[in-house]
């Protein structure tokens, strides 16, 4: 969602229960007014402000969602996307790392279930468990 790619500053920490503490996403650093891409193909199902912060959804063909935040100069709402697109620029308003300007990147299968968004871009290595 930003090029060149960035560092992550925090990575996707999923709740233990869908009600509890977690972060719900990966921060990723950037500059402020860096242009924001769309993770996928898709339409952008939201755009607009919440609590004070520039937020786009876009919604893809596999069903899942990304999320984006802060970001201004917003495309609107229905606007089909592209992988690389760009969907906005990077605020530093509300950022999630201050004094750093940091992109808040999400990823929902569902109506709710939230998933490292980095799994997206493959750089997620599987974690292999125990055979019981």
């Amino acid at each position: 969602p930003l090029d060149p790619a960035p560092s992550v500053v925090r990575h996707f920490e999923p709740p233990p229960e869908p009600w509890a503490a977690g972060h719900r996403g990966v921060d990723l650093l950037g500059t402020k007014g860096q242009p924001v891409l769309a993770a996928g193909d898709g339409v952008v199902s939201w755009s607009g402000v919440v609590a004070g912060r520039g937020v786009v959804t876009v919604r893809h063909a596999s069903g899942w969602r990304t999320t984006y935040e802060p970001v201004g100069d917003r495309v609107p709402r229905g606007t089909q996307v592209r992988r690389g697109g760009q969907i906005g620029t990077l605020g530093s308003r509300s950022s999630h790392c201050p004094p750093r300007t940091c992109l808040h990147w999400g990823a929902l299968a569902g109506s709710r279930d939230y998933r490292d968004p980095l799994t997206l871009l493959g750089l997620v290595r599987p974690v292999l468990l125990p055979w019981r």
